[in-house]
């Protein structure tokens, strides 16, 4: 692969998800396109390139991008945001009207172990609440660029290594039964949910506004410019005494004022005009 062909799938990446290749990972293309490759009968990058600069091309390139798409995620992963989670959700609770939901959005779920933790703490909540608890409608979106993965995650099915990555046993054995080797969220978690197949750099008004947002271990992958523009929509969907969960090693600081840290909580933000709204005990 010639360094001009990296630099135009790069760019077409770039476009469609917002990720950034460096040249230090050009050898992801050879191990991840193999199969794309063979199956379009192309002997190598450069040929991939060249059909990929047809305009009829686009179902290709969005194919070629969910293919470099990074798709890493286990249960409760890093503990802590869960930990504020159950904390705020009954915050939340108190200060929303009996008849209306509680939405939580997902943003890049991949195969749904974030989405899934989640609806674990929920019912946890519920099981240990009282009646307005038990009544209280929540919803939970889950979306991601790629396809196969959204798939996944509406499945709801895992296998006992995914399930070993951060889910203790007596969670798994209450919310998951077994089928054939591997096991599936019971339907009180998957009833919970809705995911979709959506892009972070479109226009995400669509969805609505959400009490939480999780978008974590996402803005890593991407350049500055692009994090600002997704931080900043983000931002437009959540909830004025919402909450924002970045990952421990993303902030929003210095990169947009739309948002500010919540006080003794590492990567988790509030609108910038919430200041004095409800809050969580930490």
């Amino acid at each position: 692969m010639n360094p001009a062909t990296f630099q135009f799938l790069a760019g077409i990446v770039k476009e469609r998800s917002g990720g950034v290749l460096t040249a230090d990972q050009a050898y992801m293309l050879d191990t991840r396109l193999a199969s794309l490759l063979k199956r379009e009968g192309l002997p190598n990058l450069d040929a991939l390139a060249m059909k990929l600069r047809s305009p009829l091309a686009s179902n290709l390139a969005q194919e070629m991008t969910e293919l470099l798409t990074t798709n890493e995620s286990h249960f409760f992963r890093d503990g802590k945001p869960f930990d504020y989670l159950r904390a705020v959700l009954p915050e939340l609770h108190k200060a929303r009207a009996p008849g209306l939901p509680i939405r939580i959005w997902s943003a890049a779920c991949s195969t749904g172990q974030e989405a899934y933790s989640i609806a674990i703490i929920i019912n946890e909540l519920q099981d240990a609440g009282d009646a307005g608890w038990k009544t209280r409608r929540f919803e939970i979106f889950g979306t991601d660029l790629t396809k196969a993965v959204v798939d996944r995650a509406r499945e709801g099915i895992f296998t006992q290594f995914e399930v070993q990555r951060g889910l203790p046993v007596r969670q798994l054995m209450k919310h998951f039964q077994q089928v054939e080797g591997r096991w599936r969220a019971q339907d009180r978690l998957r009833n919970l949910m809705r995911f979709q197949q959506a892009n972070l750099l479109h226009d995400l008004r669509g969805f609505g506004k959400f009490d939480l947002i999780f978008c974590r271990n996402v803005l890593i992958y991407f350049d500055l410019p692009t994090k600002a523009r997704v931080l900043n929509a983000l931002a437009g969907q959540l909830a004025p005494d919402g909450a924002l969960f970045l990952g421990a090693a993303e902030t929003a600081m210095g990169i947009t004022d739309r948002l500010e840290p919540i006080g003794g909580q590492r990567g988790i933000y509030h609108a910038a005009a919430a200041a004095g709204q409800v809050r969580a005990r930490a």
